[in-house]
Parts: C-alpha cells; structure tokens; sequence
C-alpha cells in the first residue's frame, strides 16, 4: 500500500521549518565560536599567556565538531529507523538545553576548574545535537520537494546557516557594546540566554510538519533497513567519504570567516572586534542572496558543475580575501568578504542536492549525516585554531591563505570523483520515479 500524497502546501511547509530550526541550531554553534575566539578565554580558560589562553578558547570550539560525528551516528540510525521529523525534534531541543545552560554557567573565578569542564560538556551536547540536525532538515526539504525545485529548496535551508551567523553577529554586536566589566560578568550571557525563545518558535514549527513523503513511502513498502549505519558503511562506503571530503573547503571558509577573523582583526590588524563585524555583517549579505540565487542555477544548469566551479574559486580567493583585509580599508576589506562568499556560495548552495541523492532513501539519514559530520573535522572542527598557530608561527597570512586552498583542492578533488551511483535494484530508491539518475550528480 502506497504512502498518501502530502498535502501541497507541505513543501513549502518543509522549508520554513526546516529553515528555521537550522538557523536556531547554527546561531547557537555560532555564538560559541564568536564568545570562545574574544571571550572565553579570561572568562573560562585563564592563562598566564594570553595566546595561549586564546588557542585552548578555541580547541573548545573544536570539541564540539569532534562530538558531531557521534550525533551522526545516534541519530542517523534513528533518522533511518523512525523518520526524519521526530529527530528534528529531537536536535533541536537538545541543542536549546545546552545553549540556555551555557549562558547560566558560573566562570572559573568563581567555581575553579568545573567552569570549564561544564563547559566542553555542553559544546559536546551541543555537537552531538547538530550531527543530525543538518541532515535531517535537508533531507525533509529535498524529500518534500519536486524534483526540478530541490536545488532551489535546498539551498534555502543552507540560507538557514548564515542566517544564524548572521543574527548571532547582530547579538554579539551589540552586547560587545556594553562597557567591558559589564560583558565580562553579564553581558556575554545575553545572546546564550535568548537561544531558549528561538527554540520554541522552531519546535513548534517543526511539531505540525508531516513526515517525509519519501520515508513514508519506503516504510510502507519495508525497505526500512534495521541496521542503516551498518548498510550504508557496506554499500556506500566510497561515496560517504567523498561527501566528507567535499565538505571541507566550505566549511573552512565558514570557519575562518565567522569565527577566526575576529580574532586575525584584533590580533593582526589592530580592529576592534566592534569594527571586524561591522565588515563581516554586511558580507554576509551575499550569502544570504547568493546561496538560493546558486541553487536556482543549479536547477537549470547541473548540480555537479556549479559545485566544481564553486571549490575551483576557493582555491585563488583566500589570497585575494587576505590581501584586501590587509588594506585595512572598508569597502576593500567589505570586496573581500564578498568575493569569498560568492565563491563558498557556489559550493555550499548544492550540498543538500548534490549530497543527499548518492544515497538511497532507507541509508540517506546514516550516509549524509556521516559524510557530513566527519567533513567537518576535516574543515570547520580545528580550523581556527589552525590558522591562529599559523599566524603565531609565521607572523603572516601567506600560510593560513594556503592552508584553505589546500582544503579547497582536496574538495575539488573528491566533487571529480562524486558521481551518480550505479544501478543496482537493491539501490532503486536513490532516485524518485521522474528524476534521471544522473542529473542528481551532474
């Protein structure tokens, strides 16, 4: 017996909570980064060296990237087992919890070393929560889409991403305009503590959607599998390391950009973290417009070829990024966020498209959630703090600009070998009926 057709408002339905939720979940991630690369460190990780203090602050940011794979591995199981929509619930709520609960956290003054371990504690949860929160509503959107709409759709949930940077830049902004004694002891609770209004506007959301259409139809057909991690490892072991691999170079960009370059304006140019986001805000801009702009492309062009261009670019425009920060000049410094994004723009957009369709529907949850979270190591995990022992070591840019084309070549690298699966029965589901095979990669 065939799954019933969703209503039709149930795409549009998708998006907007799947949108929702990831810009939640990513304000929350981002905040951590921004507070752990000017903040955390006097607040929770004392040291004698500032520097110092600034790179464990930082490797904090990075346990949380450690724990995803983790959540990965819980909740694409479960996404695979029970549907998609209960584990959005599921993330959503947990990384809420965690965030709310940072912000109420005694600091090291005044509980000593359990600060900090409470700490890395709930960055972990926080980690855990977000392996499965993005492939999950990637996969409820492209699942509810039609297929010549789910690059478009897609790419909108990736808007979620940098709206959430986005809003917790605005946050930070304005809280790091509170004189310092003020955002040392209160302040920097603020945008932690608001995290718990925007988690119940996304669980609300998130409770009234139907479940994918497309995890329907393969539970009522029983080709809901009882061990998807262990299937998709099996069957699509190549292409699962392929998605982790073409994950880096974004990741990098969105790491370095959000998080490391308010510490490389304070630290190598002499701005203030005020001045740094003031660039970086209005940058952000073309993300926002260039993510869904790249994903109605790849509906008319390919997927497979805008993601190439897009990794091709973030290899020459780190250079470029760098050189015109250096100026020190805002419209150059503005030019040069914005080429960076344009360039991650085009990669980024057809993640949700170009990733998700290598897998078949009853392994999709396990595979992308694996692919995914484990790329992200690789990329977004220890990227500023890489980039900030390059700066110590060398004093230049020169070595953190070739640091992310490296990462970008490997991305390059693994887009040439990702392609369409091959056919095989066992597979039949990778694709819905109408949709050629070979468009989902090419």
């Amino acid at each position: 017996m065939s799954a019933p057709i969703p209503p039709r408002r149930q795409p549009a339905k998708a998006v907007l909570a799947s949108w929702i939720g990831t810009t939640v979940e990513y304000y929350d991630f981002a905040l951590y980064g921004f507070a752990a690369s000017v903040l955390f460190a006097k607040i929770f990780f004392p040291a004698t060296n500032p520097v110092v203090g600034t790179l464990i602050s930082l490797s904090s940011f990075g346990v949380g990237f450690v724990a995803r794979p983790v959540g990965a591995l819980i909740f694409g199981h479960l996404g695979d087992r029970v549907g998609r929509k209960t584990i959005l619930v599921i993330t959503l709520t947990l990384m809420g919890a965690a965030t709310t609960a940072i912000g109420l956290l005694p600091s090291y003054a005044q509980i000593g070393l359990a600060a900090p371990v409470l700490l890395v504690t709930l960055r972990i949860i926080q980690g855990i929560s977000l392996g499965g929160e993005y492939s999950g509503a990637v996969l409820m959107t492209v699942e509810h889409a039609e297929p010549h709409r789910r690059g478009l759709f897609g790419s909108i949930i990736n808007t979620g991403t940098t709206a959430g940077m986005v809003l917790a830049n605005s946050v930070f902004l304005l809280v790091s305009q509170l004189p310092e004694t003020q955002l040392m002891s209160w302040g920097w609770r603020v945008p932690f503590l608001l995290s718990s209004v925007l988690v119940i506007v996304g669980l609300v959301i998130r409770m009234t959607l139907g479940e994918s259409p497309e995890f329907a139809t393969a539970k009522d057909q029983g080709s809901v599998r009882k061990l998807p991690i262990v299937d998709v490892l099996r069957r699509c072991g190549g292409r699962v390391v392929l998605v982790a691999l073409g994950t880096i170079a974004a990741g990098v960009v969105s790491s370095m950009t959000s998080v490391f370059a308010l510490t490389y304006g304070k630290v190598a140019l002499g701005m203030s973290t005020a001045a740094t986001l003031g660039v970086l805000l209005p940058a952000w801009v073309v993300a926002l417009v260039g993510v869904p702009l790249f994903g109605r492309i790849a509906d008319r062009i390919g997927v497979r070829p805008l993601f190439l261009y897009g990794a091709a670019s973030l290899i020459v425009l780190p250079f470029v990024w760098f050189a015109l920060l250096g100026t020190r000049q805002y419209g150059l410094m503005l030019l040069g966020f914005g080429l960076l994004f344009f360039g991650y723009s085009a990669n980024y957009a057809v993640f949700p498209v170009y990733f998700s369709q290598v897998f078949p529907t009853p392994l999709r949850f396990s595979g992308m959630s694996i692919g995914f979270t484990v790329g992200t190591i690789g990329g977004v995990a220890f990227a500023p703090a890489i980039a900030a022992s390059i700066l110590e070591a060398s004093g230049g840019w020169i070595g953190i600009a070739a640091y992310m084309a490296g990462t970008a070549v490997v991305t390059l690298a693994a887009g040439l070998l990702l392609r369409a699966p091959e056919t095989d029965p066992d597979e039949a589901t990778v694709t819905r009926p109408g949709l050629d095979p070979e468009a989902a990669a090419t």
